[in-house]
């Protein structure tokens, strides 16, 4: 079982009392839990197996303009002792830093928020074992598959708390059950693999095996005849698995580090509208159950949802305390990035968009990182299905799509079959026209 909260609190406790005994003008303590269980499994043999208990102390401390770091494993008091004197001394050689500081202490979180984020059920290795051979068998039910690249299933339960020198302390418990495979389909000595999974909060609610082995069997086999095409200029057809990578982009060009250091092709477009009117962009930590829920941010930072695109224009940068001292500006609870971000759902059906299409691409599969968040640049290898009149034509793979990414923004129209199924989700996304590279 994870560690209480009592016993957090009191090494938390313990080490911000001596922290600030030896010489801390200000200190912050995060005392965490966990204990994870992972099974993989391959053509009915387990492939891997692996479980763990964690128990972890990171410490803060400050010396005026100072600051430095620290974290261990090791809670027994002595150790703790080493700890704390090993980060008071490293903070009085560290250089001030005139945008150090801990938040605001009213912007701290003051009521206790019920998200819903922990399941208290219990999975045996057995069960878990039952489940991804589930998967497998679901899966080989599809005479196209001929092999398999793994099924696993992971679950991981933690506890935290955060205390500081201002008289904060407060944590909560959380839980993650992730289950998925690869599938490998064959038709006349050619092969493709694809891939499902599904990640919840709490067990009930993930895919079930046959869902899951299912939709990677089908999706493997979809792939089968793939062809490459000539280079031309498309349209394209982002799937909802995969358009969400576009926010994850827009989330890293809109960080307080980026904007702080000019890193950001986005650096001089604040408050300025880089999306149709139509677009509306949030970022909201309290849903329940979201995966990326939390009442406050890794400064103890209260959190509340925040609309970031507002009729396509540019409204807020995610920002923690440094980087809003280094800007003048006042942090927002998102010291640690985005939480459950998203775009507002489209109004247009999926199915309309692709039939209105002459010629275009869907695509399923991204290979690579392809934003360049600095300059702007968007390139990345793909796969996806042909559209020509309409309908589906073949599969294609082996291409590669091009843009810059504030005309990707410009050019967006967002389908309305939003799902919140990750930390960052979008609807499936038409951008009006791409460079592809072909054969």
């Amino acid at each position: 079982m994870v560690k209480d909260k009592k016993f957090l609190e009191k090494i938390s406790f313990f080490c911000l009392d001596k922290a600030k005994s030896m010489g801390a003008t200000d200190c912050e303590v995060v005392v965490s839990s966990s204990i994870s269980e992972s099974i993989s499994l391959r053509n009915k043999q387990i492939d891997h197996s692996e479980s763990s208990n964690n128990l972890s102390v990171a410490m803060t401390t400050y010396i005026n303009k100072k600051k430095s770091n620290v974290s261990s494993s090791n809670t027994k008091e002595q150790d703790l002792l080493k700890l704390i004197d090993r980060c008071i001394e490293m903070t009085k050689v560290t250089p001030d830093d005139p945008h150090s500081s801990m938040p605001d202490k009213n912007k701290l979180a003051k009521e206790d928020i019920f998200l819903n984020l922990f399941d208290e059920t219990n999975i045996s290795t057995e069960k878990k074992i039952d489940f991804i051979n589930e998967i497998e068998e679901e899966a080989f039910k599809n005479n196209k598959i001929t092999n398999s690249n793994g099924c696993s299933f992971s679950e991981t339960k933690s506890n935290f708390v955060l205390s500081n020198s201002l008289g904060f302390s407060k944590g909560y418990e959380t839980s993650i059950f992730s289950a998925g495979c690869a599938m490998v389909a064959e038709d006349q000595g050619l092969m493709e693999t694809d891939y499902e999974f599904s990640t919840k909060r709490f067990y009930h609610k993930l895919l079930s095996s046959k869902e899951i082995g299912s939709s990677a069997a089908t999706r493997a086999s979809r792939r089968l005849g793939a062809k490459k095409i000539n280079s031309a200029k498309l349209p394209v057809i982002f799937d909802k698995r995969v358009a969400r990578s576009l926010l994850s982009s827009f989330a890293s060009a809109i960080s307080g580090s980026a904007f702080s250091r000019g890193t950001t092709f986005l650096k001089d477009k604040y408050e300025k509208e880089i999306f149709s009117k139509t677009i509306n962009i949030f970022d909201d930590p309290l849903i329940e159950m979201g995966l990326g829920s939390q009442a406050f941010d890794s400064e103890g930072v209260q959190c509340e949802k925040m609309q970031i695109v507002e009729n396509g224009k540019f409204k807020n940068i995610l920002l923690d305390t440094y980087h809003s001292n280094i800007l003048k500006m006042e942090t927002n609870g998102r010291s640690g990035g985005s939480t459950n971000l998203y775009f507002e759902n489209g109004k247009e059906e999926l199915n309309k968009i692709i039939a209105n299409q002459k010629k275009a691409l869907l695509i399923t599969d991204l290979i690579g990182r392809g934003s360049d968040t600095i300059t702007g640049d968007y390139s990345i290898g793909a796969s996806g299905i042909l559209i020509e009149n309409g309908e589906f034509s073949h599969s294609v793979n082996e291409i590669t799509i091009a843009g810059n990414l504030l005309d990707m923004y410009k050019n967006l129209t967002l389908a309305n079959d939003l799902e919140f199924i990750y930390a960052t989700n979008s609807p499936s996304i038409l951008i009006n026209q791409m460079t592809i590279a072909g054969k």
